[in-house]
C-alpha cells in the first residue's frame, strides 16, 4: 500500500466552500452597482441638460438675435457636445439616455423644450425636462416617450 504524505492542495468540499462564497458576494453587490450605474446615468442626463440650457442663453445673446436655437446649430458652434447633440433618439443613446429639443410653439423666440429620456427601462428612474427658465424638473417613470410637459414633475436640487 502506497501512501501519499505530505500531499499539498485543495479538497473539493474547500473548492466548493469558496465558490459559494464568491457567488453570495456577487449576489450581494451586483444590485448595488446596477443602481449606482443608474445614478449615474441620471447625473449625466442632468448635466446634459443643464449645459443645453447655458448652450441656447449664449446662442440666444450671441448669435441668435434673441432667438434660441435647434441642438445642430449649437453643436455646429461648439456650445454643446456633439455626443450630447447626436443622441437624440432611442437608438442613439449617450449614457442610457437620448435627448431631443424643440421650439415651444414651432418658434425658436418663444423659448424651449429640452427633454432626456431614457433609452431602456435600466436606463435610470427618471426623465427630465426643462426650458428657457432653467428649471429642470424630473418624473419616475420607466417609459422611453419623452416628457411633454412639466405635469406630473418635481424640480430636482441644484
Amino acid at each position: 500500500m502506497h501512501k501519499n504524505k505530505g500531499q499539498k492542495g485543495f479538497s473539493l468540499i474547500e473548492l466548493l466552500i469558496v465558490v459559494a462564497i464568491i457567488g453570495i458576494i456577487a449576489a450581494i453587490a451586483i444590485p448595488n452597482l446596477l443602481a449606482s450605474r443608474r445614478a449615474a446615468n441620471e447625473a449625466s442626463a442632468v448635466s446634459a441638460l443643464r449645459t443645453v440650457g447655458t448652450a441656447q442663453s449664449t446662442y440666444a445673446s450671441t448669435v441668435g438675435f434673441g432667438d434660441y436655437g435647434p441642438m445642430t446649430d449649437l453643436a455646429s458652434r461648439g456650445l454643446i457636445d456633439s455626443a450630447v447633440a447626436a443622441a437624440d433618439s432611442v437608438s442613439d443613446c449617450k449614457s442610457g439616455y437620448f435627448f431631443e429639443l424643440d421650439a415651444k410653439d414651432g418658434d425658436w423666440g418663444s423659448g424651449y423644450v429640452s427633454t432626456g429620456t431614457q433609452c431602456t427601462a435600466n436606463s435610470g428612474s427618471r426623465n427630465f425636462i426643462s426650458d428657457e427658465a432653467g428649471v429642470i424638473y424630473a418624473k419616475a417613470e420607466s417609459s422611453s416617450t419623452p416628457l411633454a410637459d412639466t405635469t406630473g414633475t418635481t424640480p430636482i436640487g441644484n
